[in-house]
């Protein structure tokens, strides 16, 4: 099985340079088992790609190694910029964990066993696995989405990945090719993402069909089986956009902890039941930030999901009425102008929230001139 996986991943496997920088030696070649690779530029790739799809993160990757390209560099980076360069992919913790680990390892070389990879903050097993088998061709196993979706097929798992891990382990440790192992474990990652996809896969092109359980069943899409999912909750949350007197913004940065720790934003709550939204909005401001403000018109409302939640967030335009901004639910509080928001680092959905800002000052400032 080995052998062919690997016949198959020559031939077919994502060994193109664009696609995975970090997996290649810096002329230009897949490395042979002998040459190691830069571990830094790994395990930036890892903890990028643990949330998050290869197409997307790629420029994100890009990006960051091209500003800090040293454990050194990360170590010294203010969270702010480190936060900035993490903007868009989501989960920030990650981006925090990062930045946390780099200052505890930056006077001493990287970690090279298993054990020490897995105690440095952020790192779980499938992720040290990665980085030592993709830099230094170590023969450890891994366990991401592709990798766990294969083995449930292969092995028709009548358990879900998450109640069956030890099984799950043992099965990509078993596989494992001792003499070629960053080789192996690429190519069962390619294998996931290339054939055997989760809603349409291509039985006929796998390497592994006469092994696989799911396709002698003929339900490979049955596999891996999922727990029953609870039902995702529904919130409304009051965002006030506040302006002073000299057309400054308010905004608020979040405490480090949860997805988006760290992150600044505008200030807001969730709406209680039966409550106007405007009243949302002025509560709220008044319990988390000490201020009074008076609430107008509604700038833009969005959804945007998250993996345990969904949102909507009503945002409307409010005039700072009286008290001094205290940070009483966040980190800091600051007034900021309008132009100089890029230079924060904000969630997602407060991108569409900036944008229509610029546009609404941008419009009355015409408005005013005509």
């Amino acid at each position: 099985m080995r052998q062919q996986l690997l016949a198959w991943w020559e031939v077919h496997g994502r060994k193109d340079p664009a696609l995975k920088p970090w997996m290649f030696t810096k002329d230009g070649r897949w490395p042979e088992p002998h040459e190691h690779l830069n571990v830094l530029e790994c395990w930036i790739a890892e903890v990028m790609l643990q949330q998050t799809q290869l197409r997307v993160m790629r420029p994100y990757w890009e990006q960051w190694m091209l500003v800090l390209p040293t454990v050194q560099h990360l170590a010294a980076a203010e969270e702010r910029q480190v936060l900035l360069l993490w903007q868009g992919l989501g989960y920030y913790s990650r981006a925090r964990r990062l930045h946390q680990a780099a200052r505890q390892l930056a006077a001493s070389p990287l970690p090279s066993s298993l054990e020490a990879w897995q105690a440095v903050p952020g790192i779980g097993r499938t992720t040290a696995g990665s980085i030592l088998s993709s830099a230094l061709n170590r023969p450890v196993p891994i366990l991401d989405g592709n990798v766990r979706r294969v083995l449930a097929r292969l092995h028709a798992c009548l358990d879900s990945p998450q109640r069956a891990q030890a099984s799950f382990w043992q099965w990509s440790e078993t596989l494992l090719d001792p003499l070629r192992p960053r080789d192996f474990n690429q190519a069962l990652m390619d294998l996931g993402a290339l054939v055997c996809t989760p809603r349409s896969p291509s039985c006929q092109l796998c390497p592994w069909q006469s092994s696989c359980a799911a396709y002698a069943a003929g339900e490979p899409t049955h596999f891996p089986v999922k727990d029953a999912s609870k039902p995702i909750p529904f919130q409304v949350i009051g965002v006030g956009v506040v302006l002073n007197e000299a057309g400054e913004v308010l905004i608020d940065q979040r405490l480090n902890e949860g997805l988006l720790g760290g992150m600044w934003e505008f200030p807001g709550g969730k709406q209680e039941l039966g409550e106007a939204i405007e009243a949302t909005i002025a509560r709220e401001l008044r319990e988390e930030l000490a201020i009074e403000v008076q609430v107008g018109e509604q700038l833009i409302a969005l959804d945007h999901a998250y993996s345990h939640k969904k949102l909507r967030f009503v945002v409307h335009l409010c005039r700072w009425s009286s008290g001094e901004p205290k940070p009483l639910a966040s980190q800091q509080v600051c007034w900021v102008k309008p132009e100089d928001l890029s230079d924060y680092p904000f969630p997602a959905a407060n991108a569409r929230m900036i944008a229509a800002l610029i546009d609404h000052l941008r419009a009355d400032t015409l408005s005013q001139c005509s």
